[in-house]
């Protein structure tokens, strides 16, 4: 090869490699390609906030957790439009960088969402269908209604504002169009399902909704990772406004290939309803955590216990016997998926983790995260 044509031959290379760094750079600029916090990972205490008493940090120090979770209502947070309290999630940082643990916070709106968030935004009347307040009939605003929305957005930027740059605040859970708590779920009982029909639901419209939500989150916390609560609610109603057999399915789907899509490396798949023992809806609960444990490998993910064994030993596994409930509940949900990866995380209730008589089962529960 003569000298000119070697040359020529080193400028198309090195104009290549250029074009190949560049491009990496662009593609490493996006929020959905970059991951700037360490994993969520190990055991997780969740604490469920109580307005009308103190917020209960004790279990944060526990040695055998790793993350602290607050479920906490968006109402409690900002009662007064773009003023929100930060009094209890400032307590709650200051202890988990105390005691050296990762943060993820689970902001509710849905049922919980503040009166003035509601002003001008079409509603319907439903019973909250699980946790505290079960059975409460409350307004819930539709889903997918853009003033909603835009004023859910207006206070993460507030959110993240605050807390975005805490080096300790790994994950969020992805909220917005939904219910009772972070699972993307609605009230789907026969007499909602005609409501939601009367409000104008249609799956384009739900999935429009999360779409919009993926990238809000994206933007808004590039540092954290972004957690999406798969739950079975979702409505069997179609495009044409017709009860449809299995649409529901389709739409869980399709809400998370929108939230690969728009999140990547970040996000994180997670289902809230583990439970080793009888209970409602077992079938659909099992379904949920296969769901996440196939995941497995592929993203990021994590299984949250039903409740708390302590409270409820029949239900998570073991009548009479919390202890063995609880380590049945945390063998259900460490099973292997085909490809031998099981969960990167397990949230497990406070009351769990506070008990004496628990501690050795948490001990184990950590050991298989190692």
């Amino acid at each position: 090869m003569s000298s000119l044509c070697r040359s020529a031959a080193l400028i198309v290379f090195f104009a290549a490699l250029v074009l190949m760094c560049r491009g990496a750079a662009t593609a490493s600029d996006q929020p959905n390609d970059t991951v700037r916090a360490t994993a969520p990972n190990g055991l997780v205490v969740v604490i469920e906030d109580k307005p009308s008493q103190p917020i209960d940090l004790a279990t944060v120090s526990n040695p055998n957790i790793s993350g602290v979770a607050l479920q906490i209502h968006w109402s409690d947070l900002e009662p007064a439009e773009g003023k929100p309290d930060w009094s209890r999630l400032d307590s709650l940082f200051a202890s988990a960088h105390k005691a050296n643990k990762w943060v993820a916070l689970l902001v509710f709106p849905g049922f919980f969402t503040p009166p003035w968030a509601l002003k001008d935004v079409p509603t319907g009347t439903f019973a909250i269908q699980y946790g505290p307040g079960n059975g409460e009939v409350r307004q819930l605003p539709a889903p997918w209604n853009d003033l909603y929305l835009s004023r859910w957005f207006s206070f993460l930027k507030l959110l993240d504002a605050r807390y975005g740059n805490d080096a300790g605040f790994r994950m969020i859970a992805a909220d917005g169009p939904t219910s009772v708590s972070a699972e993307f779920t609605l009230p789907k009982s026969p007499a909602d399902t005609r409501q939601w029909q009367s409000l104008g639901y249609t799956p384009d419209k739900y999935v429009d909704a999360w779409r919009k939500v993926f990238q809000e989150y994206a933007s808004d916390f590039p540092k954290q990772y972004i957690s999406l609560s798969v739950g079975a609610g979702q409505i069997n109603i179609s495009n044409a406004g017709e009860v449809t057999t299995g649409e529901g399915t389709s739409t869980r789907q399709a809400i998370v290939d929108a939230a690969k899509a728009a999140l990547g490396a970040r996000l994180v798949l997670q289902s809230s309803n583990v439970h080793a023992g009888p209970g409602p809806n077992e079938r659909n609960s099992r379904r949920d955590d296969a769901f996440i444990i196939d995941y497995a490998g592929r993203v990021i993910t994590g299984l949250q216990m039903r409740t708390s064994a302590t409270g409820a030993s029949a239900v998570m596994g073991a009548a009479g016997d919390p202890p063995l409930a609880l380590r049945r509940s945390v063998d259900l949900a460490m099973l292997p998926n085909a490809n031998g990866r099981h969960i990167d995380y397990l949230e497990i209730y406070s009351p769990d983790v506070a008990a004496a008589d628990m501690q050795a089962v948490l001990r184990y529960a950590a050991g298989l995260f190692r």
